[in-house]
């Protein structure tokens, strides 16, 4: 059993970012990496190739690609061919050659906000229209809700060539349903509208929720998806930049392959070393442990949000280490970051920066020990009280 109570002093790393970013006194829960140390399997494989003292250049092989293709058929019976896999320094740089690879110039990119930030800066790596989808939401008590307005959807992605996907969801901590999945897959295909499918929180389930790839549903899907995946979050090593897209279908994979030959994007040996040991199943117990200790964090979040906030509302994920958290019926006069950041001495993630419809909210990172979670709630709760 992992305890993940204990974690390492992360500001001894001068170049770390989420812990160095801001001033000593503040408490960093903003940026999507987790405070625990990875798995002692992909440590361990580091270290060997350390000491094996010989860093030259490594590419990709069949192996990895083989590895990749059976940790789908493990994880969700989706048989891919190794072929189908190719690999990119991470989902960013994926979905960005996804975009210039197979982007129609008469048309945009949609997105359903509010979302991931990287998603935003599509727009502007390709030069195509962005398009909004704004997701509805709804309150019961204090707890957010958010859904499809299908008519909606229909009508503003079929002005896209590109649907940009992020399925579980950042920072809503949704997963998608089968029929949800479905309905925007048929919706997609019927107006000609590649799908790129973000699913780099897929082994990230909290409680018992299961997941569904967007591709593994059919065989006709699968033809229109370009899936996006990375040990990254799951195994928490982001820094080692390697990530992996599965397109079963050559004329969209050639391209994208093309299009990453074209931008000489590369993925460092250790990254790969990383990657095959993390998908090879030796990292599963430690995962288990993991998902555990995040449902209990996320369990404590909402209790101490309902219990101690009264005004604010929040999400109750179902996958991710995110909380989505709502401040626009409290007293705060501004910027809800801006406010725990000075008053609190807590960075949060800016909710503007997901898209217009995350003024007055922001999101925490509760990838982090259940100390470090309780003390930053208990000073945002304190200079909530002081409004």
């Amino acid at each position: 059993m992992t305890n993940f109570n204990l974690i390492p002093d992360r500001r001894k790393n001068p170049h770390g970012t989420k812990w160095t970013y801001y001033e000593k006194d503040i408490l960093p829960m903003w940026v999507a990496d987790m405070d625990f140390p990875a798995p002692k399997p992909i440590l361990t494989a580091l270290h060997k190739r350390l000491e094996h003292g010989v860093l030259g250049y490594e590419i990709p092989g069949k192996a990895i690609q083989e590895t990749v293709a059976a940790r789908m058929d493990y994880l969700y019976k989706w048989k891919v061919s190794p072929e189908s896999v190719s690999v990119a320094p991470g989902i960013v740089s994926g979905f960005t050659v996804a975009a210039r690879a197979l982007h129609n110039a008469k048309r945009g990119i949609a997105i359903q906000t509010p979302v991931y930030n990287e998603f935003h800066e599509v727009k502007n790596n390709v030069d195509i229209p962005q398009i909004d989808i704004p997701l509805v939401k709804s309150v019961k008590k204090n707890i957010l809700h958010y859904e499809i307005d299908w008519d909606l959807f229909e009508k503003r992605v079929k002005k896209a060539g590109i649907f940009l996907l992020c399925n579980p969801h950042n920072p809503l901590g949704i997963i998608f349903s089968r029929s949800e999945l479905i309905r925007m897959a048929e919706i997609c295909i019927k107006h000609k509208v590649i799908i790129v499918s973000d699913e780099i929180h897929s082994e990230l389930l909290l409680d018992d929720h299961k997941f569904t790839p967007m591709a593994k549903i059919s065989r006709e899907i699968e033809k229109h998806v370009v899936t996006l995946i990375a040990p990254s979050k799951t195994f928490n090593v982001p820094g080692l930049f390697c990530g992996f897209a599965v397109i079963p279908n050559k004329e969209l994979r050639e391209p994208f392959e093309k299009e990453m030959q074209r931008m000489r994007l590369h993925v460092a040996s250790m990254g790969l070393h990383a990657g095959m040991v993390a998908y090879s199943g030796k990292c599963d117990n430690w995962l288990t442990d993991l998902k555990h200790y995040l449902t209990d964090n996320r369990d404590f979040l909402v209790d101490f949000v309902t219990r101690n906030m009264p005004n604010v509302r929040t999400t109750i994920p179902a996958a991710t280490y995110l909380g989505w958290l709502d401040f626009t019926q409290t007293e705060i006069d501004g910027s809800p970051f801006e406010f725990f950041k000075d008053k609190a001495k807590v960075a949060l993630s800016e909710g503007k920066i997901f898209g217009k419809e995350g003024a007055g909210h922001a999101r925490i990172n509760f990838g982090t020990s259940r100390a470090i979670l309780k003390e930053g709630l208990e000073r945002m709760g304190e200079a909530l009280g002081k409004r």
